[in-house]
């Protein structure tokens, strides 16, 4: 059903004109200062008297003054109008030029690996904008929780979004300690994974994720079990280190412990490629200067390969 407005269409017609009259009780000198014929004025003030009912300004040939419902008016008139400019010229220069709280929702794995330096870097380049990152492994409508702009996994993206690459495309990698694979040694195919324990992470559905591998180009999800289920990939990678099972990670989340040696690889002739991690936002025609300005920073930085909890 069609509702009224809270406030009358044209209700704020001549407002402006009233102030300044009242400012220089003088039709001209608001005529002068609005570079509108005085006549004009004169019209716009009976139009306002009109729609509110109430004479503003006593009139004679000499001077102009304010009535009492003048007086009143403009006590409450002046300030919300002066409110009503202002909040323009916030709204106008958020539209020009980057400025403002720019709102983030990313994996918590992200933080370190990307995006402290990526934002370091943003902030000293632009120091009208603030940035907010709210670091979680839930999937989030963007615009429904404020935010500008969000960073996961290319699979995990609807549709409708546009999404900008930070990464290339990734490999899930399989990974113990070498504590683990002294006690119960290595599995050479994905069979063999039935007699492992097998870390898993919950997503925010809800349900178990499935391991997935590419056995000669079909894909392959299997139902795996083990002791330990963590909420995101961080989790899984601290488990898998401390020996409590195996991890199917992103490549690069798993990149330090290989190198360090706490970390060894298996089933390496599995391991399928998902999309890599992008950026990710709404609309083309909403993206405010502040976005613009953080998504030309990121295509002019050489991405590093980094991984997503969802």
């Amino acid at each position: 059903m069609k509702q009224n407005f809270t406030v009358r269409q044209g209700a704020l017609d001549g407002i402006e004109v009233f102030l300044r009259v009242a400012e220089h009780r003088s039709f001209r000198g608001a005529a002068a200062e609005l570079g509108v014929t005085p006549s004009a004025v004169s019209q716009a003030v009976r139009v306002l008297e009109a729609r509110i009912g109430a004479a503003l300004f006593t009139r004679t040939t000499r001077s102009v003054g304010l009535t009492e419902a003048g007086e009143r008016f403009l006590a409450r008139a002046k300030p919300a109008f002066e409110e009503l400019v202002a909040a323009s010229e916030v709204a106008r220069g958020l539209g020009q030029r980057p400025s403002g709280l720019l709102r983030l929702s990313v994996p918590r794995a992200v933080v370190p690996i990307l995006l402290e330096p990526l934002i370091a870097s943003f902030c000293k380049a632009n120091p009208e904008v603030e940035v907010e990152v709210a670091a979680g492994k839930e999937l989030i409508d963007l615009a429904a929780e404020g935010f500008d702009a969000g960073i996961r996994l290319g699979q995990f993206i609807a549709a409708d979004m546009i999404a900008v690459p930070l990464t290339p495309p990734l490999r899930f990698v399989v990974v113990g300690s070498p504590a683990y694979f002294a006690a119960r040694g290595r599995p050479e195919d994905l069979d063999d994974l039935r007699a492992h324990a097998c870390l898993r992470w919950r997503r925010t559905s809800g349900a178990l994720a499935l391991w997935s591998f590419n056995d000669n180009g079909q894909s392959i999800e299997i139902a795996v079990s083990g002791p330990f289920i963590a909420s995101d990939f961080p989790g899984m990678l601290g488990a898998a280190i401390e020996g409590i099972g195996l991890a199917q990670l992103p490549e690069p989340m798993a990149d330090e412990g290989l190198r360090t040696g706490k970390l060894l690889r298996v089933l390496d002739a599995y391991a399928p490629v998902i999309p890599g991690v992008f950026l990710y936002y709404p609309s083309r025609r909403q993206v405010l200067p502040k976005l613009r300005a953080f998504i030309d920073h990121v295509k002019s930085r050489t991405a590093r390969p980094l991984a997503s909890d969802s």
